[in-house]
């Protein structure tokens, strides 16, 4: 390829004018792959050649620290982990606060209408990302959903659309026989600044659609990906660093083999991962899924079948989108009829008589007791009292 061939010709000319010692092949390969991730793109080279220049120069230091005669690939991975330390220090604090519990992070357990979501911070010459919890809460009501940065003005534009786009695919999923009627709400936790961007819409819905179904996600995966009104998962930034911040929190709590991030299948192409989180994906102690519709998503998260619309419209009771489109009838009915849903889901069998006045309101009947006088549902008019008051007692 020409443009590996033009960069190897640069580290050539760095070499020869800076006086440096010379690279072996495997040195030079992990130069280009660098240069690689700094593009964000397995089919393209980063032109911030200062930033290059500056790594052949350390990865000569390393070399000569280390008493070498030539640079190896060992001495260029010293040097970029080098260069990594002296700008981390955010990173290991916020790593800090998730390993002793500050910040709230499960990776070992399942829990119902709980996601782990990927935010990525970026310090101008270093990125690096962390899990952010996210959480959703449902019940009978007719406020819809509520996304809680949103409402406190903490929620970008670009944010606050990939809410209102998730609420375009529960109508056009759950809709089309009667409106949904819900309250739901939609949190980020422990974050306190405001957030931007539409990466975590999919998360998000998982989220929901796990607290309808009441189905427990998997809290030791993580995952990112915009979504459209059709569900599909589209690609999004950062998925290197979001998949290496998630990795080194599973680390740190204890690799199982069963955690693992979920990333748009666009998003594949721009994958360049340490060699650490690499090996861990070849001997099955880390995972990384690529999707492309969120049904892959959610299955992949809650081990339950997402389910496909059958011929009357209605989907399979067993599956993901059965269940919540059987919660969401409930909370409809209970709307329809100013009830609680538990009273809906037990028989009404033993309930007393309803009577309906003439204007409409539901009144209890008034049974009378013997020997005492009934008394009306509306208040008598002037001849009805009259004629009471004539009756002998």
């Amino acid at each position: 390829d020409a443009a590996v061939r033009a960069y190897a010709a640069f580290v050539s000319n760095q070499v020869a004018a800076c006086c440096l010692l010379t690279l072996a092949a495997d040195a030079v390969a992990r130069i280009i792959e660098f240069g690689v991730r700094l593009a964000d793109d397995q089919g393209r080279l980063s032109t911030q050649f200062e930033l290059v220049a500056d790594l052949v120069r350390e990865s000569d230091y390393q070399a000569r620290a280390d008493g070498a005669a030539q640079v190896s690939a060992r001495h260029v991975e010293v040097a970029v982990a080098a260069q990594q330390r002296r700008v981390n220090l955010p990173e290991e604090e916020l790593g800090r606060l998730i390993d002793d519990g500050t910040i709230e992070i499960d990776t070992q357990s399942r829990v119902v209408g709980q996601v782990n979501g990927l935010a990525v911070m970026d310090l101008g010459d270093y990125r690096f990302a962390r899990p952010t919890r996210i959480s959703a809460r449902v019940g009978v009501g007719g406020e819809g959903l509520v996304d809680i940065e949103r409402e406190v003005a903490l929620s970008g534009p670009s944010h606050s659309k990939g809410v209102l786009t998730l609420i375009g695919y529960l109508i056009g999923q759950y809709a089309d026989r009667r409106p949904i009627s819900m309250s739901a709400r939609l949190m980020f936790e422990q974050v306190h600044s405001p957030i931007d961007g539409d990466s975590a819409s999919c998360a998000e819905l998982c989220a929901l659609l796990s607290a309808l179904a009441q189905l427990p996600i998997n809290q030791g995966i993580a995952m990112t990906g915009a979504i459209n009104q059709n569900g599909r998962v589209q690609a999004v930034g950062g998925v290197t660093e979001k998949i290496e911040g998630h990795f080194a929190v599973c680390r740190a709590a204890g690799l199982t083999g069963n955690q693992g991030v979920i990333i748009p299948r666009s998003n594949v192409r721009h994958l360049m991962l340490k060699p650490d989180v690499v090996d861990a994906v070849k001997s099955g102690q880390f995972n990384v899924w690529s999707v492309s519709h969120v049904d892959d998503a959610i299955q992949i998260l809650t081990g339950v079948p997402a389910g496909e619309r059958q011929r009357n419209g209605s989907f399979s009771s067993q599956t993901v989108h059965g269940r919540v489109a059987r919660r969401l009838s409930v909370f409809a009915r209970a709307v329809e009829k100013r009830t609680s849903v538990p009273s809906l889901l037990r028989r009404q069998a033993a309930s007393p008589p309803v009577a309906t006045n003439p204007v409409g309101a539901r009144t209890r009947m008034q049974v009378p007791r013997p020997g005492a006088e009934s008394i009306p549902s509306e208040p008598p008019t002037a001849a009805a009292r009259s004629f009471i008051a004539a009756r002998p007692k």
